[in-house]
C-alpha cells in the first residue's frame, strides 16, 4: 500500500523530502535514490500526471500545492501529462542498482518513460 513507509522520518520531513523528490524527477525526468525512497516517490509522482493529464483550474492547484517549484507544474501541464495521454498509469520505471558503498542500502534510479 503505498504511502505506508515512514523513511526514519517524522510525518512533516517525510513530506517536504518527498514533496522534493518528486519535483526533482519531474524537473529533470530521473533521479537516483534508495529503492525504498523511489517506491514511494513512484506512487506520488504518478499521481501528479494523472491529476494533470486534465488540465483545469482545480487540477492546477491540486498539483501546485504539492509540487514545489511553480515551473515545474507548468512543465508538467504542457509537457509531461500531454506524452501520457493515451497511458493508464505506469510512467516511470524503477531500476536497481545495487547496495550502496557506505550503508550497503540498496540504490535504484527513478525515470519518467
Amino acid at each position: 500500500m503505498p504511502g505506508t513507509r515512514k523513511l526514519g522520518r517524522d510525518t512533516a520531513h517525510r513530506t517536504a523530502m518527498l514533496r522534493a523528490m518528486v519535483t526533482f524527477l519531474l524537473e529533470n525526468g530521473k533521479i537516483e535514490t534508495t529503492a525504498t525512497r523511489a517506491k514511494e516517490v513512484r506512487a506520488l509522482a504518478e499521481k501528479m500526471i494523472t491529476i494533470a493529464k486534465e488540465n483545469n483550474v482545480h487540477n492546477q492547484r491540486l498539483v501546485n500545492g504539492f509540487v514545489t517549484k511553480e515551473a515545474v507544474a507548468h512543465k508538467l501541464f504542457t509537457d509531461i501529462a500531454p506524452k501520457y495521454a493515451e497511458r493508464n498509469g505506469g510512467y516511470t520505471r524503477i531500476t536497481k542498482l545495487g547496495p550502496r558503498r557506505g550503508d550497503a542500502a540498496e540504490m535504484a534510479i527513478i525515470e519518467l518513460l
